[in-house]
């Protein structure tokens, strides 16, 4: 028989030895592994830490907390962590009374529940789905271990916490499917308004930069957008929590300056076994600052402080910041309904998240609710890293020209890239799958039934654009079959994501059909020639 109750100063040695005999002597927390800050943990008010006991011998052989700091003081969530069972009495079903016990002691301290499970296996991602805790997210390469993990994020909500919901969240389209299933996991309508108008708050480089001392503290807390209203960044610390908080928690500011003057910060906190960094605050005086924050941490982030993983939640209502993210190189890889209380209502938030190692997920298992969203944020992660070579590539061929950098962007963020070896097909005569290839690289042959060769296409030129000018549900056949001559990089642009795109930024389609018509223009013209030299000859 085994008891469940809360960890006392008598059993932190005990604890201790369970967290060495569960994880080995090589844990990345090794706070864990520490007397004294397990002893901080059975007393500090931002932490339940429980026990499981053995009742004949009173041996703890399990532990598992409930931590309130990751969200602000006023936000009511918790983050289910730690759960951990001595392996001599794993399967006796110790795991699933740790998990009850920290629900009936918590079910009324808190609005959101919050678990992040490691995907190396199912096993604790069985345990959150049998006690309601549903997926919203999955972050690349979050934890680092013996080697950089991904873990999953699950969500359960207590008491008033969707009944005080905001609904109609405005996000970017290129986190419309996390959103749309986050929220029907959490049986919730699909109620966001996709934004892809919204632009990105303006680069600029006019700013010294600065980091925050006791001087300039008062300047920047004297600033009310981010701290009090339009908050667009969300975390556990706010500058308002005083200096000396902000010392012990390891948190920093970047101050933007102007003429002396403090224009903006950005907050951050460093956790140095992780090799991560969390955005929680962000204040400007106005757009201009925000651009600029962003991009010198991360500088600083690579260059300075050896940081691999950055994260940030970001307010699900505030499609600009978002956008500005994604030009960051960030990427949704979490939605959490009603996660944060503000005023008088609860805000939805995307996590985005920024790798500053190149993304490698392994091996995982993931059980069948969480595989669509670990698949769409896996997939965004590996685009992003052809996105830039594609907008290089685009910049010069023909299809393209006259779009800025910021449609550029906008239109090669809706493809996908893909491979061709010599002689494979990339499409063949007959086929109505509508798709067009931009060739980043290589030469493909097209070839007409009983003709055979009567053109090659090469780096900077497209194949089957024609098919963008159909709105049709279905392209009429292709004329012609395209062959592979050497290894071929491409761009795949599908119809029906274009046609989406256009309808949201016609501003980009007048640019793609003007140059669409000349090129036709352009072929009905040469064809014309080639017919009457070829009457002339007869």
């Amino acid at each position: 028989m085994f008891e469940i109750r809360e960890a006392t100063i008598d059993d932190v040695h005990q604890i201790r030895e369970v967290f060495l005999a569960t994880y080995g002597e090589q844990y990345a927390y090794p706070q864990y592994y520490d007397v004294q800050a397990l002893t901080r943990l059975v007393f500090v008010d931002g932490t339940i830490l429980l026990v499981a006991v053995e009742t004949h011998s009173k041996r703890v052989v399990g532990t598992a907390s409930v931590v309130f700091s990751v969200g602000a003081y006023n936000d009511l969530v918790g983050e289910f962590g730690r759960l951990a069972v001595h392996p001599e009495f794993r399967g006796k079903g110790i795991g699933k009374l740790l998990m009850e016990g920290r629900l009936e002691r918590v079910k009324d301290r808190l609005h959101v529940g919050l678990v992040e499970n490691r995907v190396t296996h199912k096993f604790s991602q069985k345990i959150s789905d049998k006690y309601g805790f549903v997926p919203v997210g999955f972050i690349p390469q979050k934890l680092l271990i013996e080697r950089r993990e991904s873990v999953a994020t699950f969500v359960q909500h207590f008491g008033d916490a969707l009944s005080l919901r905001r609904n109609n969240p405005r996000v970017i389209p290129e986190a419309g499917e996390l959103v749309a299933h986050a929220l029907e996991n959490c049986e919730l309508p699909c109620d966001a308004v996709f934004d892809d108008s919204a632009a990105p708050f303006p680069h600029s480089s006019d700013y010294d930069l600065d980091e925050l001392k006791t001087e300039g503290y008062s300047s920047l807390l004297r600033i009310e957008r981010g701290r009090v209203r339009h908050r667009d960044v969300f975390g556990p610390i706010r500058l308002h929590y005083g200096l000396f908080q902000l010392r012990a928690s390891h948190s920093h500011y970047l101050l933007a300056r102007r003429n002396g003057q403090i224009a903006g910060g950005i907050g951050f906190m460093i956790d140095e076994a992780e090799k991560a960094v969390r955005i929680f605050e962000l204040i400007a005086l106005g757009d201009e600052p925000i651009h600029f924050l962003f991009d010198e941490l991360g500088k600083k982030c690579q260059q300075d402080l050896s940081v691999e993983y950055i994260e940030v939640d970001v307010n699900a209502y505030s499609p600009r910041m978002q956008r500005t993210l994604l030009e960051l190189n960030f990427q949704p890889v979490s939605y959490i309904p009603a996660n944060v209380f503000h005023e008088v209502e609860r805000l939805d938030v995307i996590k985005m998240a920024r790798l500053l190692v190149p993304i490698d997920i392994g091996e995982t298992s993931l059980c069948a609710s969480l595989r669509p969203i670990a698949e769409t944020v896996i997939r965004n992660f590996k685009s992003r890293d052809v996105l830039p070579s594609v907008a290089r590539a685009a910049s010069k061929a023909p299809l393209f020209i006259g779009l800025n950098d910021e449609q550029r962007t906008r239109l090669v963020s809706i493809c996908k890239s893909q491979s061709f070896q010599p002689n494979d097909k990339i499409f063949e005569e007959g086929d109505s799958s509508g798709a067009m290839y931009f060739v980043m690289n290589g030469d493909v042959e097209l070839v007409a039934d009983h003709k055979g060769p009567v053109a090659t296409v090469s780096t900077g030129q497209c194949l089957g654009e024609t098919s963008l000018l159909y709105t049709s549900t279905k392209s009429p056949p292709r004329s012609i079959t395209a062959v592979a001559k050497t290894v071929v990089e491409t761009a795949v642009f599908g119809r029906n994501e274009f046609a989406e795109l256009i309808r949201r930024r016609p501003d980009i389609g007048v640019v793609i059909y003007r140059n669409l018509a000349a090129d036709i223009s352009t072929r009905l013209k040469a064809s014309g020639r080639q017919i009457e030299t070829a009457t002339s000859q007869t």
